[in-house]
């Protein structure tokens, strides 16, 4: 899971807003194309009005490393050159990745893990820590993203940049956020200068040319890198007090 929230958005005007949320969404599914995870591989979004969180399918499907390693920084990237290009549309973001379950719905996704991930991006410890840099945005992690993944020496992740400064209750128990320090370890993927040229090109031709130039680009670089993708979808069963099968739509249970 990846939540993402806008710096300061409750002190902008409607139409800012507008404006900033079509830009967001843009750039975070450019960052998404970035690293070949296509509308294949997540689930519809949860939007949060200045944010949203996105449901990436399980690790068979897309490595958690991948989210860390590269997306986070080509997210990074692209709002350096948003900014640089669209002065007065600057906006930072804070962002968090966890991973777990979540259950679906005709209204759309719930269950703890998303609590906690919309918990962490919210939190005051990572607010202040973007608040105190220039950087365009703070990445925070779940403890279980910090044992599984940034500890484990993979390559693009230095676990000395991320610092234990969130602690979270939920559901009465205790959870830990480690946030990376502002301008630290800010290492950008092989693939980044390349989708970055085609996200370039396309993005004076609006948003539906910006897209598909991005996944022109991925399937370039998948047949560079041999890159390939899947998608595995699983079911809660759901019956009646009777035993029968409900008619009732039947939540679905995504773990990512």
């Amino acid at each position: 899971m990846i939540a993402v929230d806008i710096e300061g958005s409750t002190t902008r005007n409607n139409y800012d807003t507008a404006v900033l949320r079509n830009d967001l969404y843009e750039i975070f599914e450019a960052a998404l194309e970035a690293c070949g995870i296509t509308k294949d591989l997540l689930d519809e979004y949860t939007d949060r009005g200045d944010g949203l969180i996105a449901y990436v399918h399980p690790v068979n499907q897309v490595p958690k490393t991948m989210v860390v390693s590269t997306f986070v920084p080509a997210l990074h990237k692209l709002l350096r050159k948003h900014a640089a290009d669209h002065p007065t549309r600057e906006f930072r973001l804070r962002v968090a990745v966890h991973a777990g379950d979540a259950h679906f719905d005709p209204r759309g996704a719930f269950g703890e893990d998303v609590n906690i991930t919309a918990r962490l991006v919210d939190a005051q410890e990572v607010k202040d820590a973007l608040r105190q840099t220039s950087e365009p945005l703070v990445l925070v992690v779940s403890d279980y993203i910090h044992r599984s993944v940034v500890r484990q020496g993979y390559d693009g992740i230095d676990e000395t940049t991320f610092k234990p400064l969130v602690e979270l209750d939920v559901g009465g128990q205790a959870y830990r956020g480690w946030v990376q320090l502002p301008g630290e370890a800010q290492t950008i993927g092989k693939t980044i200068p390349l989708i970055d040229r085609a996200y370039s090109r396309a993005r004076s031709a609006g948003r539906s040319a910006s897209l598909a130039a991005g996944r022109a680009q991925v399937a370039r670089l998948r047949r560079r890198t041999g890159i390939t993708t899947g998608r595995v979808m699983e079911s809660l069963p759901k019956k009646d007090s009777s035993g029968d099968d409900s008619t009732e739509p039947t939540p679905s249970l995504r773990s990512g």
